[in-house]
């Protein structure tokens, strides 16, 4: 899928980082939401509240989750889980899109 319909977008963009991450919250038409945005090349830890799943769009990165040893490579077309109530280490060298499903 390449676009979302039906859906309310909050004109504010999140700004994380100093700018390092930027990205727009959707809210489907079911209730369900989504952040749509981009990780310019830097290394950054992010906290998570719900259980998300990363959808990589276009770019590359390398994640290491809470509790693992080693970091993981994923490109556009892949995606990942982060538990709830946990972190992850994400590491990008050059821009990557992403959508983040919250469950």
């Amino acid at each position: 899928m390449t676009q979302f319909n039906n859906v309310t977008v909050n004109k504010e963009a999140n700004v994380y980082f100093e700018g390092k991450c930027i990205s727009h919250t959707l809210t489907l038409a079911d209730g369900s939401r989504k952040s749509v945005g981009v990780i310019l090349p830097s290394s950054l830890t992010f906290n998570t509240g719900a259980p998300e799943v990363m959808e990589l769009l276009k770019g590359s990165c390398t994640v290491k989750l809470a509790g693992e040893s080693q970091a993981k490579t994923y490109e556009g077309g892949q995606s990942f889980t982060v538990p709830g109530n946990s972190s992850f280490e994400i590491e990008t060298i050059e821009t990557l899109h992403y959508v983040c499903h919250f469950d």
